[in-house]
């Protein structure tokens, strides 16, 4: 019968250090660094200087960017969800210190990022929970991140991109269209975002 590992609790300075010791080819696949998220979670009080709330929408919040990689945590009050979004051919791994979240993966079938239209299908669902963390699939990496109003709470996400990138293309699965918007920061390092980008 197997055994479930529990994660060793860490504070999100000894996570950050940890990753800096991951060599470049462990972010060009998604095994290493998923292995490192199942056995290794982060305090939640330690992630207090990267946490803020907005009622209207959900925050992404840089924690740490270098060149192979950037860490954000992003804020989801009860009900708020991201559009459905690709990485632009970038890993990119996800864990759940606090509350738990939904992934719905979706198959692109078509796109046409000029003329603004796709198709997409439904494919799978997972939760994410500070024990179940998960990796985008590199060869169907179109989802949406949920907290759903069951779930009845705040939750926080980690996200880990490699490499770093300041844009994504959104999708309407049930209009059929697409596009390409920019991504910005709400806080950076722990303050407020100025120009709400930071260079790579």
């Amino acid at each position: 019968m197997a055994t479930q590992v529990v994660p060793r609790s860490v504070s999100i300075q000894e996570f950050v250090s940890e990753l800096h010791k991951f060599p470049e080819p462990a972010f060009r696949r998604v095994d290493e660094i998923l292995s490192y998220l199942e056995r290794t979670t982060v305090s939640p009080e330690t992630l207090a200087p990267y946490l803020t709330w907005n009622r209207q929408h959900y925050t992404r919040n840089l924690i740490d960017k270098t060149p192979l990689y950037e860490l954000i945590s992003i804020c989801w009050e009860v009900g708020q969800l991201s559009s459905v979004h690709n990485h632009r051919d970038q890993n990119c791994w996800m864990a759940v210190p606090i509350g738990r979240l939904k992934v719905e993966n979706f198959h692109l079938v078509s796109q046409d990022i000029e003329k603004g239209r796709c198709q997409l299908t439904a494919a799978d669902s997972v939760e994410m929970n500070p024990t179940h963390p998960c990796a985008v699939d590199p060869a169907d990496p179109v989802h949406r991140v949920v907290n759903a109003k069951a779930f009845a709470a705040r939750a926080v996400s980690l996200h880990i991109y490699s490499r770093p990138f300041d844009s994504c293309v959104v999708y309407s699965p049930e209009q059929g269209t697409c596009g390409m918007i920019g991504l910005h920061y709400d806080t950076v390092y722990g303050r407020p975002a100025t120009n709400r980008v930071v260079p790579s």
